[in-house]
């Protein structure tokens, strides 16, 4: 049951959420600015610390990809989620966040796995898996209706909408089926360092970086929630095609979504 539900929701349901919200958002490119420079740093400086704590660790090549992803990508499932109990226009910053860090997190991974593993045949095909995202290409739907001016018939509007609402519960339920509990016998010091990283550091040093850049209010607080979320499942498949070490990458999913159940509503506290 699991796995279609899965592929329903990151297919259909989300990609349907995304097109309705940014598609009926009151979008302002200009004053979104400071949100997109945001997404543009946090899984760059979620890799300069793992790049940082590397000495520290001494971790080979396919061990430090797995500290690599798990400090710099994130669970878009929770993300979403979590938007969408805070105030407007939270979704709609949220759907541009994805817009910009899928895209961005992907090659930078790809690019650590060539430099790290001699893997370098892969940065073409993550690049061709990026256009045909399903989610990326519900953002580019929703962002051109929005700014075409092109309203979408009712109809279409209400099929969205029923979609819309599964997405959010369906989506927390596939996380949840998706972890793997007996991964975590494989930890280790470098495991501890990702939860140490993705769901301390990088939010509160984003947090420091962007309120210097004088952000606040909501566009702040979809970035610092973004930055405190658990790694992506995804980033298992993509240790196992290119040679990482997917059980500690299996490890580091699985440890840092149960203890985000802990740091999320620390940090989100904070910044509220």
């Amino acid at each position: 049951f699991w796995r279609p539900a899965e592929q329903l929701t990151y297919f259909v349901l989300f990609p349907a959420l995304l097109i309705l919200r940014l598609a009926q958002a009151e979008l302002d490119l200009a004053s979104t600015g400071m949100v997109m420079l945001g997404a543009v740093l946090t899984p760059i400086l979620g890799g300069l610390l793992a790049y940082g704590f590397r000495p520290l660790l001494k971790l080979d090549g396919p061990d430090f990809t797995s500290l690599f992803q798990g400090s710099a990508r994130f669970n878009t499932y929770i993300g979403l989620a979590l938007a969408a109990t805070l105030p407007e226009p939270a979704l709609m910053l949220a759907a541009l966040v994805l817009a910009i860090m899928i895209p961005l997190v992907n090659v930078l991974c790809v690019l650590v796995f060539a430099h790290e593993v001699r893997q370098g045949n892969g940065l073409r095909g993550v690049l061709l898996s990026i256009l045909g995202n399903p989610l990326i290409l519900g953002c580019l739907c929703g962002i051109a209706l929005n700014l075409s001016g092109l309203q979408l018939p009712a109809l279409v509007l209400e099929v969205l909408g029923k979609l819309a609402v599964m997405a959010l519960p369906l989506g927390l339920l596939a996380v949840g089926a998706g972890l793997r509990l007996k991964a975590l016998r494989v930890g280790g010091r470098a495991f501890a360092v990702s939860v140490l990283i993705k769901l301390l550091l990088l939010p509160a040093l984003l947090w420091l970086v962007m309120r210097s850049l004088g952000l606040g209010g909501t566009g702040l607080q979809v970035l610092v929630m973004f930055a405190a979320l658990p790694t992506a499942s995804s980033a298992y498949i993509l240790a196992r095609q290119l040679g990482g070490n997917h059980e500690l990458m299996a490890a580091i999913i699985t440890g840092q979504t149960l203890v985000a159940l802990l740091t999320l509503p620390l940090v989100m506290a904070m910044v509220l």
